[in-house]
């Protein structure tokens, strides 16, 4: 690699096979520099794709510290012919011997312990509670009643007791599923908030509606405010927020409205059943009310899935192969269209890959795999050569998000100088929001007033973006890493700018 040169007297592009930036020098104290994107898939926080565990109140298995630290690097999951970088785990919770009763003590504890094994290892958790992953086979629609979840009560008082678990540790928590209801906790065979399928009454009731309210609002209430819930299907969400008699065509987010901490601003979704049919298997299905009919609604609610979801984290998995052409990559199918267009920022990496997989074979996983969620790219930055103590430093870059998602969590945005000669280091916040540096160009604007007695000297530039808990906010494992070629400093999460100020 060549190191980057800068020239005063003249203007001057450098160009080179592998350099780490290109130069272009500027009369009156300014320097524009051009960055070299990466084409690199590294781990970045809560994006990308998640490894799957799962664990039971009947026999609890522990997570392992050193295989959630194995997933920061390039490797295969179950049944992928694919490699890919996690620093996200899905972990299961089946409460199955606590359905007539408190969970235990022991299985709260245990599951504390989980969080301080992820937090060690660098990697966030989403978390779903169910009470079964088991089916009974033969229905009409291939499962049978009774389906083993618990009745509203139980789940009520279930949440209480996981409340502390949320609480303590929000800061290794991704989002968390709405789960409990239902087999898998995907709120749909279920024998106590109402059987949708054919098997039961093929619709959901005002009182199967309120009873699925209540429940999404404890789980709410349980997690801290700043951490958003997903819900299986887009109407849960419209009838929560606009009431049981809520129509498909409600309205969805709008920027003003993002990121408020409010619950419409919380509810996010997780699809799993991405591209298996044209509705996704009843992802975008009108499941009516005691007063209206189930019905179809795949167009209208596609459209307010794609709106909404703009500005919430949303995730899944594919779970069949039956949709091809459809679900393979373009030409022939949708796929990255469909990622795009409705924002996702994190897949399964274990389910299922006779789906992800085809992506490999028509050429779409490389890009799949670096383009769910953000993906920040430096292009160019602008930055004075020299600047007073006690003076305003100006700098002016810009980036491309090329992934599919903004970040759905806040972070600050914060540029360092760090002295060469004695590494103090000197933070200043842009004043931004990474949540809405959405897909494509974005330009960041600062203007630092630096300290009077600022030591004189040579400083390095970096740009960081750290985990806002401060628990986390010094681990390079939770700051995010541009896709630039040598810009990133493992040992700090810092980025490279490549520019060294002069302050006199």
């Amino acid at each position: 690699m060549k190191r980057t040169s800068e020239i005063f007297l003249v203007i001057l592009f450098l160009f080179g096979c592998g350099s780490e930036s290109e130069v272009e020098t500027e009369p009156e104290n300014k320097v524009t520099i051009v960055y070299e994107e990466s084409a690199e898939d590294f781990p970045n926080p809560e994006r990308g794709f998640y490894r799957y565990s799962e664990t039971s109140g009947s026999q609890y298995s522990a997570l392992s510290e050193s295989v959630l630290k194995s997933f920061r690097t390039s490797k295969n999951s179950s049944g992928a012919t694919y490699q890919s970088v996690s620093t996200l785990l899905f972990r299961y919770y089946i409460l199955d011997t606590f359905k007539d009763g408190p969970i235990s003590e022991s299985f709260i504890n245990q599951a504390k312990g989980d969080y301080i094994t992820a937090r060690n290892a660098g990697v966030k958790i989403i978390p779903r509670f169910t009470y079964t992953v088991d089916t009974n086979d033969g229905c009409n629609e291939g499962i049978c009643p009774p389906y083993g979840d618990a009745p509203k009560a139980i789940v009520l008082g279930h949440i209480e007791q996981l409340k502390p678990i949320f609480q303590e540790n929000a800061d290794v928590i991704a989002c968390v599923q709405m789960g409990f209801i239902g087999i898998w906790g995907e709120q749909y065979y279920t024998d106590y908030f109402g059987d949708a399928s054919s098997s039961g009454q093929g619709k959901l009731l005002d009182e199967n509606w309120q009873d699925r309210i209540d429940v999404l609002s404890a789980l709410l209430e349980a997690v801290p405010t700043d951490i958003m819930v997903q819900v299986r299907y887009p109407q849960i969400k419209q009838r929560y927020i606009y009431g049981i008699s809520a129509t498909v065509n409600s309205a969805a987010l709008t920027e003003a409205e993002a990121f408020t901490e409010s619950d419409k601003a919380r509810i996010a979704y997780h699809n799993d059943c991405l591209l298996a049919s044209s509705d996704d298997y009843g992802t975008y299905t009108d499941y009516g009310n005691s007063s209206s009919p189930r019905k179809s609604a795949t167009t209208v609610l596609r459209q307010y899935f794609s709106e909404d979801s703009k500005y919430l984290a949303v995730g899944g998995e594919t779970c069949s192969d039956g949709y091809s052409p459809q679900n393979d990559c373009e030409p022939e199918g949708k796929a990255q269209e469909e990622l795009s267009t409705m924002h996702y920022s994190y897949l399964n990496a274990d389910y299922n890959n006779s789906v992800n997989n085809d992506w490999v074979t028509g050429g779409c996983m490389e890009d799949i795999t670096k383009k769910l969620g953000y993906r920040f790219v430096l292009k160019t930055g602008e930055y004075p050569h020299t600047v007073n103590a006690g003076e305003v430093l100006s700098v002016k870059i810009d980036l491309e998000n090329v992934g599919y998602a903004s970040p759905f969590k806040a972070r600050p945005v914060m540029l360092i100088l760090r002295n060469k000669s004695t590494d103090e280091e000197y933070e200043f916040a842009f004043d931004t929001d990474i949540r809405k540096w959405f897909t494509g160009s974005l330009t960041l604007d600062g203007s630092f007033e630096l300290d009077s007695d600022l030591e004189k000297g040579e400083y390095e530039m970096f740009i960081n973006f750290p985990d806002k808990s401060e628990s986390i906010s010094s681990r390079f494992e939770y700051s995010i890493r541009l896709a630039n070629t040598e810009v990133w400093e493992e040992s700090t999460g810092f980025n490279k700018l490549n520019h060294t100020l002069s302050i006199l």
